[in-house]
């Protein structure tokens, strides 16, 4: 029995390199694409955002002489580059999906509403929205908040490379300790970095829950959907 009916699934473009240094590692890829496959056959209705930074992060790109607004749209152009992977990557698995986009850009991807991805997922398919939030100056975390909240998704499954929030950042303090769930205040009084500000905020406006989990180890998404305890719940 699934634990929820419809998710938002937020990936970062980071966590598609595996080993390499840039860009997509294509068995990594493979692997998201087999987690996904295997929570849309639990019945799942799964909206995805990907992040870019594999490819560019526009704000890191201010600091080397590029225009934040144009340097945000090519953080755009990126994540829509992972995007057309993973339906590529879902696709090769026999997953049917369909790919959306913040911005106009067909016939890359049809131009995202609420009611368009919907529809989708009510027809099957395993909906990709691309471009974040269609705006400069959002991140790829506001956008799955703000779309995670438009589709009504029971709840935001943060897949990142490690098993949850801790006190600290465990890849550099190895006395940082594990939260298995934590209140959205507590999250911003002790200025944790699950998402950024707009992100969380936006969610516990609107009192949307976020799960934070380690997407790296395979079969963790089937089993945060049926219910295992193994990463953290952010909640009010």
């Amino acid at each position: 029995m699934a634990r929820f009916k419809r998710i938002l699934l937020k990936l970062s473009g980071e966590s598609l390199m595996g080993q390499k240094q840039f860009g997509i590692d294509e068995q990594h890829l493979a692997e998201y694409a087999q987690q996904i496959k295997d929570a849309h056959e639990m019945g799942i209705q799964i909206c995805i955002v990907i992040g870019g930074g594999n490819i560019f992060r526009g704000l890191s790109g201010t600091g080397k002489g590029i225009d934040r607004v144009k340097g945000d749209q090519m953080g755009m152009l990126a994540t829509t580059i992972n995007s057309l992977a993973l339906s590529s990557a879902l696709t090769v698995a026999g997953v049917c999906n369909q790919v959306l986009t913040a911005i106009r850009m067909e016939p890359i991807g049809e131009f995202y509403t609420k009611w368009k991805a919907i529809d989708a997922m009510e027809q099957g398919k395993v909906v990709i929205i691309a471009c974040g939030t269609g705006s400069p100056y959002f991140t790829t975390d506001t956008g799955s908040s703000l779309h995670g909240i438009e589709v009504e998704a029971d709840v935001m499954l943060k897949g990142t490379r490690v098993d949850g929030i801790y006190t600290a950042d465990p890849e550099k303090d190895p006395t940082a300790t594990k939260f298995n769930d934590i209140t959205y205040e507590e999250v911003l009084r002790r200025d944790l970095k699950v998402m950024d500000l707009s992100a969380i905020c936006m969610c516990k406006d609107n009192n949307f829950p976020i799960y934070v989990f380690n997407m790296d180890v395979t079969g963790n998404l089937h089993k945060v959907l049926a219910g295992e305890d193994i990463g953290t719940l952010v909640h009010n």
